[in-house]
């Protein structure tokens, strides 16, 4: 059997009428639903048209692309939206209010709506960029509506910008939960955050598992998490998985398998497990560089920069170079107030870190960090900034780690 597809614009004014399409695809009273960010060329009246059919259980699909940027359509059913939804209200403090200040149109954003429908509350929305004072207004005005638990879900770079402003800090340490994905958080970060008493949840997750399904590197309820042998892939089961990608059958078979009954779906990211059972998730595989052969994980070399004096936020991207093949490079934005790092005081915690080809041999200094999506890191965005801020070429799209 199958059911139509509701093409259903993302913004936050209109949040109302994606929640309430949301709703009726949980309990299978409407069609499924497909968030689109803004009306496309045939005008808002299209976006209330069908778009197609999916099998009848899919909830919800989810636009995403690979590391190729070619797009795709994950299909989340209602039951593994509601397993999501129940494993995090356990994991947390039981049913709340939720505030979104991320795009509704990407997993996370879609999953305070999915969340806030299945506790039966309204979710308060964070309209136009994000700003501190906004923030801190929207979370005062949650605090005083009842006393259910209240939860935000957030990625690093609006975390740090909190952190610089009195109110945002204020307004961080008013939620019973921050949820943090999207992007690896710096260990710094992480330590101020709890400093100024917010209460941290890290998360890790993807459309495919209707978003974050590890919560400070332990798996939720039902989710089983292990590591390929052959090349440490983060490897995921449970009934948080997507159904597949719709009309992709051969994105279907690269990514999940079945073995001895299960189904898993094999990630792009590496992993590794802690002596006490977290799972830390190293990056993806292939943002992997290669400097004088080499490889080296860009994740890694973030994680010892971030938190050195002058170091606000940090990315590590390769740029081409004739004697190493990829030459590292740090792109900095300064903390607030602090003049920007010495590339040899970089190089020399890097490699203390890691080795020495881990040691950055360029800084590039920026004002902010250049996103996508919901706030993540852009990559492949930063290495063109680098690559014209050293006066080099633009980097091949298909060269590892960009």
């Amino acid at each position: 059997m199958s059911r139509p597809v509701r093409v259903v614009p993302a913004s936050p004014a209109a949040v109302p009428e994606l929640t309430a399409a949301l709703a009726a695809a949980l309990d299978g009273s409407g069609p499924a639903v497909l968030p689109v960010e803004a009306p496309d060329a045939h005008g808002p009246e299209h976006a209330r048209d069908a778009a197609g059919e999916v099998p009848d259980d899919v909830a919800l699909l989810v636009r995403t692309s690979g590391s190729t940027g070619a797009p795709r359509e994950v299909m989340l059913t209602a039951a593994a939206l509601r397993a999501s939804g129940a494993a995090t209200e356990a994991r947390l403090a039981g049913p709340g209010r939720w505030l979104l200040p991320l795009p509704p149109a990407h997993v996370a954003g879609l999953q305070v709506l999915v969340r806030s429908i299945l506790a039966g509350t309204e979710p308060a929305v964070l309209a136009g960029p994000f700003r501190s004072d906004a923030f801190a207004v929207a979370a005062a005005r949650l605090a005083g509506d009842g006393d259910a638990p209240r939860y935000t879900s957030l990625v690093p770079t609006q975390v740090h910008r909190l952190l610089d402003s009195g109110p945002g800090r204020e307004a961080l340490a008013s939620f019973d939960a921050v949820l943090l994905g999207g992007a690896a958080a710096p260990p710094g970060l992480l330590d101020a955050a709890r400093s100024a008493g917010a209460r941290v949840v890290t998360t890790y997750g993807m459309s495919e598992t209707c978003g974050g399904c590890v919560y400070d590197g332990v798996p939720l309820d039902g989710v089983t998490v292990d590591l390929d042998p052959a090349d440490g892939r983060v490897r995921i089961a449970g009934p948080v998985l997507a159904a597949g990608y719709r009309g992709r059958p051969d994105l279907d078979a690269e990514l999940f398998e079945v073995r001895d009954g299960t189904r898993w779906l094999r990630t792009s990211d590496l992993g590794r497990w802690h002596d006490d059972g977290r799972l830390e998730v190293l990056g993806r595989a292939d943002d992997v560089l290669v400097t004088g052969g080499v490889k080296v994980p860009p994740a890694a070399v973030e994680r010892a920069l971030a938190g050195l004096p002058g170091v606000g936020e940090v990315l590590v991207v390769g740029v081409p170079d004739p004697e190493w093949g990829q030459a590292l490079v740090a792109v900095v934005v300064p903390a607030p107030g602090a003049p920007a790092p010495d590339l040899a005081d970089l190089r020399e915690a890097a490699a203390a870190a890691l080795g020495g080809p881990a040691a950055p041999r360029h800084l590039v200094t920026l004002a902010a960090l250049p996103l996508r999506g919901p706030g993540k890191p852009d990559r492949r965005g930063a290495t063109e900034l680098a690559a014209r801020e050293l006066g080099l070429p633009a980097p091949d799209a298909a060269t590892p780690g960009t």
